[in-house]
């Protein structure tokens, strides 16, 4: 997925649904949930910062681990729902808030972004993901998702 010619960040985001599809339907309790978020975040930071050394790059296209990890926060607000179906057009919803903040980077994502090696490769895919996550659950609300 990294190695996608364009966008390989966005290619890799697609990724993130599925590992937390993968979660969700294990009916984890929230607190082992949010322990495998941050194993995850903590395990992408060495990761990528591998990879950006090995790669010769502050923060690689090839490395979508940040993204992909970062649909752990994203998609919170719909853990507690019964996996069904909605599961794919709220995937969507979330793919499409956290790349607009991926991209757009506003404060305090570019801030993290900033920050070199794999504390910032990893902080800013998930500080955009606290974002997304905040606009997926009001975007929920406003459909009478909840």
């Amino acid at each position: 997925m990294g190695l996608a010619p364009k966008a390989p960040g966005t290619f890799g985001s697609l990724l993130g649904p599925v590992l937390v599809l993968g979660l969700f339907w294990l009916h984890l309790a929230l607190p082992i949930y949010l322990l495998i978020s941050l194993l995850i975040f903590l395990l992408g930071v060495y990761v990528c910062d591998r990879g950006s050394r090995l790669l010769g790059k502050d923060d690689p296209g090839e490395i979508v681990f940040d993204e992909i990890g970062a649909f752990t926060v994203v998609l919170l607000p719909v853990f507690h729902r019964p996996l069904s179906t909605d599961f794919l057009w709220v995937s969507v919803l979330a793919f499409l808030w956290f790349r607009l903040f991926d991209i757009w980077k506003p404060w305090p994502v570019r801030y993290f972004d900033r920050i070199h090696g794999g504390w910032g490769i990893m902080a800013d895919d998930y500080v955009a993901a606290i974002y997304a996550a905040i606009c997926l659950y009001v975007t929920l609300i406003l459909l009478g998702w909840f």
